[in-house]
């Protein structure tokens, strides 16, 4: 049996809460642009063009029209390899109401200088800019973010902190601000999609397609972006959760055992049984752990020093730093970044860009 169409949607206002200028558009389909930077990820991408597609077919109308950014028109690849064509480059303006950038990681480095000015210039023309996963990275770095609260992919988010000191970094799943979106990517673009076209089109519609979708719960935009610990580490036992908690707060600042078993009311040797017995290791693996990490993430993402690195993540010298990072990663902490200081993993987009310049 066919689908009847339902009535053509009419606008409704955007709800005070969310802090966004939405084009007022009710005669022409909402014009939506897609700039696909080298790398980009693919499931954020999907999770937002695919509830304006659904959107249109659950209506029975074209409310959403859409194409595909590259930086000089031919296609781009993705992260897992697969290659998106494209239908302008940045010399065309095909004129949108709102551009999508869609990055992944290695973007920390980038500085595109047309890719840049052609946001710039969109800003300008009052075009709504949305940054989706590593997206926010490129318009932080054209500048058009400097006032705005934003968010970013919690991966990002230390290095991101430090290199954009004129934007208000919330962590959220997403932010809606005046004329800038930004969404911390996975799947969260399903979440902000679902709160765009309610306001755009309304509850019913949007309704709709999140369960298009087997969209059970529509996170709002403050839901943690992490899972909680308890399911992260599958851990019930609550003081256990309470000491993991503050461990991953106190990574500048480690505490040491005896702080640690004491806030928790428990004995030393308690809490160490509690690590082996959920954990599989020690109290002093699991924080050393955390704080590689974190320190691989400042290395990858920032332009601080190995010294630097090493007193924000609670280490004593540089020297004993390096020795702990290449244990567990198997090379020096400096290897992390080349010559000029830039991310390795960073050159894998760069390079996709200076292609792109030739």
């Amino acid at each position: 049996m066919s689908r009847e169409p339902r009535p053509k949607p009419t606008a409704v206002p955007s709800p005070p809460s969310l802090r966004v200028r939405l084009p007022d558009i009710t005669d022409r389909p909402i014009r939506a642009g897609f700039l696909l930077m080298p790398g980009f990820a693919l499931l954020p991408y999907s999770s937002t063009v695919e509830p304006l597609r659904a959107a249109n077919q659950l209506s029975g109308v074209t409310i959403f029209s859409w194409k595909h950014v590259s930086l000089d028109g031919r296609p781009v690849r993705a992260s897992n390899g697969i290659a998106m064509v494209a239908d302008h480059g940045l010399d065309e303006q095909p004129g949108f109401d709102i551009v999508f950038v869609c990055a992944g990681t290695g973007i920390e480095g980038f500085d595109h200088g047309p890719t840049l000015s052609w946001l710039r210039a969109l800003a300008r023309q009052g075009v709504l800019l949305a940054g989706i996963s590593g997206g926010p990275y490129v318009l932080a770095s054209a500048g058009v973010l400097d006032g705005y609260r934003a968010t970013i992919h919690w991966d990002h988010m230390p290095g991101f902190a430090e290199r954009f000191p004129k934007l208000a970094l919330t962590g959220r799943l997403y932010e809606i601000d005046r004329d800038r979106i930004t969404c911390s990517g996975g799947v969260a673009p399903l979440d902000l999609m679902h709160t765009l076209i309610a306001a755009w089109r309304g509850q019913e519609l949007a309704t709709a397609v999140s369960e298009w979708f087997i969209q059970s719960e529509v996170r709002e935009p403050d839901r943690s972006q992490r899972m909680a610990l308890q399911q992260r580490f599958r851990v019930s036992h609550p003081k256990l959760l309470d000491v993991l908690a503050q461990m991953e707060q106190r990574i500048e600042e480690p505490l040491d055992r005896d702080t640690l078993a004491q806030r928790a009311g428990l004995s030393v040797r308690q809490l160490e049984r509690l690590f082996r017995g959920y954990l599989g290791r020690t109290i002093g693996a699991h924080y050393l752990e955390l704080r590689l990490l974190r320190a691989r993430t400042l290395m990858q993402q920032t332009t601080l020093s190995v010294l630097e690195v090493a007193v924000a993540t609670g280490f004593v010298s540089a020297t004993h730093f390096s020795r702990c990072y290449a244990k567990r990663f198997g090379h020096a902490p400096r290897h992390e970044r080349r010559t000029d200081g830039v991310s390795d993993r960073s050159h894998v987009v760069i390079r996709q860009v200076h292609v792109a310049k030739g």
